[in-house]
């Protein structure tokens, strides 16, 4: 017997509307351009907002200065940290806490974290970057 044909499947990405969510547009040493904004300086970047995150470097992450993720419209369910230049190091215990918090953890260098924010945001999924600036 004969499969019945099957319709391709569709692998195009949705492009966000950018007046709809917050889409990292350019980075760059020491900056980044979000939505229509340009920060200096580490920030959290949830679909509907972006603010300062009071860090000095991504070791400094804890679940205490990512208080404004929990306060979002929209609950992430995958951090993507972006260290910086390089990625770092997270140790267990640091994801273990995030992960009991409701947090899968994405730990890689800055500007691989900008891009998978946009795919992930493209794709619909809950999706937040932390972002230390290269």
């Amino acid at each position: 017997m004969i499969p019945p044909k099957q319709a391709p499947l569709d692998k195009t990405l949705r492009t966000p509307d950018p007046s709809q969510v917050q889409i990292i547009r350019t980075y760059g040493p020491g900056r980044f351009l979000i939505g229509g904004q340009e920060w200096r300086q580490p920030v959290l970047a949830t679909p509907t907002v972006t603010t300062a995150w009071n860090v000095a470097t991504a070791d400094e992450l804890a679940l205490d200065n990512l208080a404004a993720l929990r306060t979002a419209a929209v609950p992430t369910e995958i951090l993507v940290l972006g260290c910086g230049p390089r990625a770092l190091f997270v140790s267990p215990a640091r994801r273990a806490a995030l992960k009991s918090a409701g947090l899968a953890l994405e730990v890689v260098d800055t500007g691989s974290a900008c891009r998978i924010y946009n795919v992930l945001l493209a794709e619909g999924r809950r999706v937040a970057a932390a972002l230390i600036p290269l």
